[in-house]
């Protein structure tokens, strides 16, 4: 069967290790765990960017943050850039969201070319190039929203409903508000049908249902399990520490031999309360319960893709934006170049018959958040664009034709924004971090003169121990150097010809009138 629709669903910071299908001991995840049994589970994927705007960049143009540059939250992504959305209307087809992008206009390029606020190309630049279903970004309140009206309807009474009810509880003591994290033990006020990820869940199934036999390629984007961590009833309680995995973190890691950078993310607010005990069994609980939530409201879109007939031409991904640290490592939040935070859940369900024989496999070879677009590119026959797409299509490995395959993941984080960086004295400007993690090692290159850092995966897959000044291994980290290098030398830089017009370029300019160097 040809691939007509793509269903591409993102959770937000929803961690690799969060799911039964990848071994969690207690969070059961049937719904997840019923599309890796359908398709493939890359055991192996990486994002790349431990920050939702950058890592979602990426996943949006295929293309790795050193090309695209938006390097960070509220760093827009230029109006240069081409997105899926622009790709898919390249091709007479359109790109809807539902759910959260993390996009942002660029003003200043819009301003620069003068377009017209009024105008449709400026609506569209302004989301990226979706075509909006209903957008909801769950980071503050958004009290002109959509999803604010509908809660309006449903009788909560306020201007700024997703504050007053939606990340607020019903405490003993009276409503009490989701930011602080200690409340994320009390249920929320807004009945479970009313959450986020119920209202999401159902603005992509309505969207299915009317797109009839039309072909139709949704984004939907769920802003959960991100903070801040409450959860309607019942999944508030159903979860208790003990229910949770232990926490990764050792006492070498916050000593002086501590790398300068990751001590300074340790004394920032979050990571110096989730190095509370009572935080991290307050918090984890509740994180468990949203994913247990919204794995429950995935089941509802599987059921509405039965009913309607659409496993058997749906191209289906299920991925996270980055994970979160939770108190491993002594932080909280996201950031750096840890597993719980850069690898992430990334399920794909292919329906062609070419892909029967790897359906319920795990795939242990490296996947990228920057796969997905030619991933879709190459399941709907659409141009490839190889002269702006750093990612690989995932098809040759679904359909058991893929031969040589990258042997690394890149990621990259551009630190600047965080208080980290003015307490270790640096002005503001370029300071940035990439991570090269091969199947054995993990090596971080800092700029700002910082040391490396470099973790043996093989001895210590829980990333406690630092080897970035160990005098022995300078060898090993020449080796990742040089990979980082050979990495950066392939990132796509030439962007507005294609390799088609680049060849048809070559050595013609006698035909073009020019005759240099004749005698």
């Amino acid at each position: 069967m040809t691939v007509r629709n793509v269903l591409f669903v993102m959770a937000d910071q929803l961690r690799w290790d969060h799911m039964s299908c990848a071994g969690h001991p207690h969070l059961r995840t049937p719904n997840m765990d019923a599309l890796a049994a359908l398709g493939v589970r890359f055991n192996q994927a990486y994002v790349q960017s431990g920050i939702c705007g950058p890592s979602r960049m990426s996943y949006y143009t295929g293309r790795y943050v050193s090309s695209h540059g938006a390097t960070h939250n509220r760093v827009p992504l230029s109006i240069g850039e081409v997105t899926l959305g622009w790709h898919l209307r390249e091709a007479g087809r359109t790109l809807a969201l539902a759910g959260k992008t993390h996009m942002l206009p660029d003003a200043r390029g819009q301003k620069r070319l003068e377009v017209d606020g009024a105008s449709e190309l400026k609506v569209l630049l302004d989301e990226g190039w979706f075509t909006l279903v209903d957008r909801h970004d769950g980071h503050h309140g958004e009290p002109d929203s959509a999803y604010a009206d509908w809660l309006r309807a449903k009788g909560y009474d306020s201007r700024d409903p997703w504050t007053d009810y939606v990340i607020a509880v019903d405490s003993p003591d009276g409503p009490r508000s989701g930011w602080k994290m200690r409340n994320a033990r009390y249920p929320s006020r807004v009945k479970e049908e009313h959450s986020e990820t119920a209202y999401t869940a159902d603005v992509g199934i309505r969207f299915m249902e009317e797109q009839g036999e039309n072909p139709w390629v949704l984004h939907l984007s769920f802003v959960k399990p991100h903070w801040p961590y409450i959860v309607p009833a019942p999944y508030h309680a159903m979860f208790g520490p003990e229910d949770c995995l232990p926490v990764v973190r050792g006492e070498s890691e916050r000593g002086p031999e501590a790398h300068p950078v990751l001590r300074e993310f340790q004394n920032e607010e979050v990571a110096r309360n989730f190095a509370r005990d009572e935080t991290i069994g307050t918090v984890r609980p509740a994180y468990q319960g949203l994913i247990a939530q919204l794995d429950h409201h995935l089941g509802r879109v599987w059921e509405a893709m039965e009913r309607l007939g659409r496993w058997k031409d749906t191209l289906v991904v299920f991925c996270s934006d980055h994970g979160d640290y939770l108190g491993d490592h002594w932080l909280g939040e996201k950031e750096l170049f840890h597993d719980c935070i850069q690898r992430v859940p990334f399920l794909l369900y292919d329906p062609s018959p070419e892909a029967d024989a790897t359906r319920g496999t795990v795939e242990e070879r490296f996947a990228e958040a920057v796969d997905v677009v030619p991933t879709v590119l190459a399941a709907l026959g659409l141009d490839p664009a190889e002269h702006l797409v750093d990612g690989r299509s995932l098809l040759p490995i679904t359909r058991g034709t893929a031969t040589a395959w990258r042997d690394m993941a890149v990621s990259e984080l551009d630190w600047t924004f965080r208080g980290a960086r003015r307490r270790l004295g640096l002005p503001t400007g370029h300071h940035h971090a990439w991570m090269v993690r091969t199947e054995r090692w993990k090596y971080v290159h800092w700029t700002d003169g910082l040391r490396p850092m470099l973790f043996d995966l093989e001895a210590d897959p829980e990333e406690l121990h630092d080897l970035g000044a160990d005098p022995s291994l300078e060898a090993v980290r020449q080796e990742m150097r040089e990979r980082l290098l050979a990495w950066f030398q392939g990132l796509k830089r030439r962007t507005t010809l294609t390799w088609a017009e680049a060849e048809l370029r070559t050595d013609r300019h006698k035909a073009a009138g020019v005759f240099y160097g004749e005698w």
